[in-house]
């Protein structure tokens, strides 16, 4: 489990979705301190008995925690068969990291809460089986819209969140031909939207638009297969 900000009750129901239980997770890893991310962690934590994961400086900033394993952010370590690559990223808190997951010759990036590109996180990134990645705002919307001044600068600052032409830019980077998924993830609900995302990223990296995916904030989504070919059964869930 990456991050949690629901809820005991919360997140067993959006597990139960997934036809999945607490005590089938075996870490949860924090990407950064903020609530959203990580308010939910400590309780659900408690309840199943599962270890927590951060980067020091995450951690030091982690309260009501009995205890956090802390992973180096410029070393990949392993929990269980799955290698575990963190990735810097710049954001407004302590250490902040997004991962890259390689399991069975495949790999899944996650990239969400950054301001700013990085040439790290373009190289990390490459040649990735799965990605998700964040479309947090529309500029024009959110200049226009109901956020005050202070945080209209805070999200759009270069330790704030992607845009989607921030998130275009990104894939431009990228060797999205290895794409099996793309996931585009923390829309905001007032300063963006699904067709907007869905419209301006189809046509930027000219594929299909139903073959991306909206994260839905409420419905979260559903299990994807990763797949080295077509006749392999190794496969990575995400």
């Amino acid at each position: 489990m990456i991050d949690n900000g629901f809820s005991i009750k919360e997140t067993d129901k959006r597990m139960q979705r997934l036809g999945v239980a607490g005590s089938d997770v075996s870490a949860i890893l924090v990407t950064h301190e903020h609530g959203d991310h990580v308010g939910g962690v400590a309780r659900y934590a408690r309840r199943y008995n599962i270890p927590v994961w951060a980067s020091y400086g995450t951690a030091a900033m982690m309260k009501n925690f009995d205890s956090v394993q802390c992973f180096n952010s410029h070393k990949p370590f392993e929990l269980g068969d799955i290698s575990v690559e963190p990735i810097l990223v710049p954001h407004d808190a302590r250490e902040p990291t997004q991962f890259v997951f390689k399991s069975n010759h495949l790999k899944l990036g996650v990239m969400t809460d950054t301001g700013s590109i990085t040439q790290h996180m373009v190289d990390v990134l490459n040649d990735c089986d799965a990605l998700i990645l964040e479309c947090n705002y529309d500029r024009e919307m959110l200049l226009n819209g109901v956020y005050p001044e202070s945080l209209k600068q805070r999200v759009m600052g270069d330790w704030g969140h992607l845009d989607n032409q921030q998130a275009i830019e990104l894939l431009q980077h990228l060797n999205t031909a290895t794409l099996q998924h793309l996931v585009l993830a923390h829309v905001s609900e007032k300063n963006n939207s699904h067709d907007l995302v869905l419209d301006s990223v189809s046509k930027a990296i000219q594929c299909d638009r139903a073959w991306l995916e909206v994260i839905d904030q409420e419905m979260g989504m559903a299990w994807r297969n990763l797949t080295t070919n077509i006749k392999s059964n190794e496969t990575l869930h995400a």
